[in-house]
């Protein structure tokens, strides 16, 4: 059965005394690529917000860094690599099982750069195995919980590419676009459960991925890195890169009470830098 909030629910919450839009007490998020970067600045401002905090990712050394820094408590990690499914299923999916989770934030490095002409098809197995099917089995895994409280937050970090693809970024393009109908999909299908889900497109943000990207493109132009970082800030309207943090409060926001009517949207955290609508 689906059970709808409705207005008259919705109206008694929101002017409950102890009610804030944006508080996260009580809620449980499993935060992917919690090591570092934007999974890091998202496990930790959820946390400041009240959530308790389910950190994946590859490396225990950062995970217990992260756990040391977390406000709140009786929060854990699981060592996972998301692109190797069996590690995922026995490391993460089972001790989910036992879990009440509320959000879910999906989030991954991205594919390697390349045209998408000269791409093999082995180069798009990783990445699926890494985005789509890890996403996939993790949603599935959460959603009991989630229908079962009416409150779900699916939360999919992807790119700007989704709306105007990246030049030579093509496994990357390719597979960033089936995340992004395959979130619109499922929006569709869980909205009326008190479920939504948003993907957030971060354009140039300041991690190891743009660090990497910045790099690449370095050696292939045979520039210095400042160079390209500041060629590419000249296609930023706010003329600068972004912070995970700023990615961070997007994301916060999206898995908050205060985001119960917005959901199968694609938010671009890019500093204007996407010409598409």
């Amino acid at each position: 059965m689906v059970l709808v909030l409705t207005d008259v629910n919705w109206r008694t919450m929101m002017n409950s005394s102890v009610y804030s839009s944006l508080d996260l007490n009580g809620k449980t998020a499993v935060v992917c690529g919690a090591s570092g970067g934007i999974g890091e600045a998202a496990a930790s401002l959820m946390a400041r917000r009240g959530a308790r905090i389910i950190a994946v990712a590859r490396s225990e050394e950062k995970l217990k860094k992260l756990m040391s820094s977390l406000p709140g408590s009786d929060h854990r990690y699981l060592l996972a690599d998301l692109g190797d499914t069996e590690s995922l299923k026995a490391n993460v999916l089972a001790p989910l099982a036992s879990e009440t989770v509320h959000i879910l934030l999906n989030n991954t490095g991205g594919p390697k750069g390349g045209p998408l002409h000269k791409a093999s098809i082995e180069e798009f197995d990783q990445p699926l195995r890494a985005h789509l099917k890890a996403a996939h089995l993790l949603v599935q895994a959460v959603l009991p919980s989630m229908q079962k409280n009416h409150y779900g937050r699916i939360i999919n970090v992807i790119s700007t590419s989704v709306k105007t693809p990246i030049p030579n970024l093509g496994v990357s393009n390719t597979v960033r676009g089936a995340m992004a109908n395959w979130s619109k999909t499922l929006a569709g299908e869980l909205a009326g459960y008190g479920i939504t889900v948003n993907n957030v497109l971060p354009g140039y943000i300041r991690t190891d991925r743009f660090k990497s990207l910045v790099e690449t493109s370095a050696q292939n132009t045979n520039s210095s890195v400042d160079e390209v970082e500041e060629a590419w800030k000249k296609t930023i309207p706010a003329g600068r890169v972004g912070e995970p943090e700023e990615m961070a409060e997007a994301i916060a926001f999206l898995a908050s009470p205060a985001a119960a009517y917005i959901t199968g949207i694609n938010l671009p955290v890019d500093g204007g830098r996407t010409p598409s609508l």
